[in-house]
């Protein structure tokens, strides 16, 4: 998960002030909508919709068939390619065998907000007051959260499965690091636990390398053979992908082609999220190339202003 943050400013112009006389004191509030107002198309459909559901339950099922699958062979194991700060590309394969020769035990990596939890409280509130991202609120509520946020459809079976199977949970999230307690409460209140901070969970400000995650990926590497993982945006599963967001059309096919395009339901799992994410970038022009382009004939087509 990926916040894009969004900050709205507005200033009061004084004029004709001649004396000393202190400017009025102006009050500012937000102004809360009803909720009867519909809701963003994105928001109906993550969090509302049967359409939503079914496409995540259909993905944890397949993240667990695939791993438990992978668990099984016998033959040696092979780690999903994972970000790691020192690998080319910026993508790696670590080995699934430690020093001494032995196997590393298997594990598979989750992002935690809209790919585990899903954060109805704080969407509902975005969604009723319309305010962008709020750092401070974010924090209040990945705080108080539990029992609120509950699990993306599929997880909490999804992660039975894969326990049961032997396969370690791990999961590796942008929440910040003073929300640990609030975020190993959510995530245990939503049935989708056990957590524990630097042992299965890490969070942003484990080390030093802020919102990116493949420090943490190298650290999880290190101890585990990662044979899935699973996120709602590129960054959870290599850093590389985020390394240039406003670049559209490249970033798209880095994913769409080659040795990426293989990984796709193949160890790595996209979870559906159309409300926020590093995709919320790009013009008209950049998400339209020219070979996508179609007008209808200039009798019923709109005025289109151009600048010529």
């Amino acid at each position: 998960m990926k916040r894009i943050l969004a900050f709205a400013a507005s200033a009061v112009a004084l004029s004709g002030c001649t004396t000393a006389q202190a400017p009025p004191v102006i009050a500012t509030q937000t102004v809360i909508a009803s909720d009867d107002r519909a809701a963003p198309d994105t928001m109906r459909w993550l969090y509302g919709s049967g359409e939503a559901a079914g496409a995540s339950i259909q993905t944890w099922r397949q993240i667990a068939d695939y791993a438990i699958a992978v668990s099984r062979q016998r033959r040696v194991p092979q780690s999903v390619p994972l970000g790691l700060p020192d690998a080319p590309g910026g993508v790696g394969t670590p080995s699934c065998m430690a020093d001494d020769g032995t196997t590393k035990p298997f594990a598979a990596v989750f992002d935690v907000d809209e790919t585990v939890l899903l954060n109805t409280g704080y969407e509902y509130w975005q969604a009723l007051s319309g305010k962008p991202f709020d750092i401070d609120e974010w924090t209040e509520w990945a705080n108080e959260g539990a029992g609120i946020a509950k699990p993306v459809p599929g997880a909490v079976t999804g992660l039975k499965r894969l326990r049961e199977a032997g396969i370690a949970v791990i999961f590796n999230t942008n929440r910040n690091s003073d929300t640990a307690a609030g975020t190993i409460a959510a995530i245990e209140a939503a049935g989708t636990g056990p957590a524990v901070h630097l042992e299965n969970l890490f969070l942003r400000g484990d080390d030093t390398m802020g919102s990116r995650k493949d420090g943490r990926r190298a650290r999880i590497a290190a101890q585990y053979c990662v044979i899935a993982m699973a996120g709602d945006n590129l960054g959870d599963f290599a850093d590389v992908f985020n390394a240039d967001e406003g670049a559209i059309a490249a970033r798209r096919a880095a994913v769409a082609r080659g040795q990426y395009a293989q990984l796709w339901g193949n160890g790595w799992f996209l979870m559906p999220n159309p409300v926020y994410g590093a995709w919320q970038e790009g013009t008209i022009g950049e998400v339209f190339p020219p070979e996508t382009r179609w007008k209808p004939s200039p009798s019923d087509a709109p005025v289109i202003m151009d600048g010529q």
